[in-house]
C-alpha cells in the first residue's frame, strides 16, 4: 500500500515552479543544440567535449556522466577524435584503462560553446549580484537534496 506521502499532491506553487525550472531546461538544451550545430556538433558530442574541457575521464565515467551506455561514449569520442578534439591517452593512475581528453583545439571549441549560450546571460545580467548569489546557493541546494 501506498503510503500518504507518496500519493500527496504538490502543492501549486511546486508545481509552478517545476514547470518553471522545465521551461529553463527546455531553453538551455535548444540554445545547446543550436550552439552545437553551429560548429557541426550533435547535442551529445557537444556535452562531452564540455565535460573533457574540465578533465580527461575514463569512457565509464563519460557514460555515467551522460547517463548512456559505455558503448554510445566509444562511438562518440571516435567521431569527436577523427575532427581532432579528442585523444586517447592511458590513465595515469592506472595505464590499463584509457582516458578521453580534450585536445587544444577541443577546449577551444568548448570555450566558444559556452560563450555562445546566449539564453540565460541576459536575464542573469539583471539580476543583481545579491540575487545571482541566492539563485546559485538555491540551485546548489537543490541539487545536494536530490543527491
Amino acid at each position: 500500500m501506498a503510503t500518504p506521502e507518496k500519493t500527496r499532491h504538490p502543492d501549486p506553487l511546486t508545481v509552478e515552479i517545476v514547470d518553471l525550472i522545465g521551461d529553463v531546461v527546455a531553453r538551455f538544451y535548444a540554445d545547446y543544440e543550436d550552439a552545437a550545430a553551429e560548429r557541426a556538433l550533435t547535442g551529445a558530442q557537444a556535452r562531452l567535449l564540455s565535460l573533457l574541457s574540465l578533465e580527461p575521464l575514463p569512457m565509464r565515467r563519460l557514460a555515467q556522466k551522460l547517463k548512456c551506455e559505455p558503448s554510445n561514449v566509444t562511438g562518440i569520442v571516435d567521431r569527436l577524435e577523427a575532427r581532432g578534439l579528442v585523444e586517447r591517452r592511458p590513465d595515469p593512475a592506472d595505464r590499463r584503462v584509457k582516458v578521453a581528453a580534450a585536445t587544444e583545439e577541443g577546449r577551444q571549441v568548448a570555450c566558444g560553446l559556452r560563450d555562445s549560450l546566449n539564453f540565460a546571460r541576459e536575464p542573469l545580467a539583471g539580476l543583481s549580484p545579491d540575487e545571482r548569489l541566492s539563485l546559485r546557493d538555491l540551485l546548489l541546494r537543490m541539487l545536494d537534496v536530490a543527491r
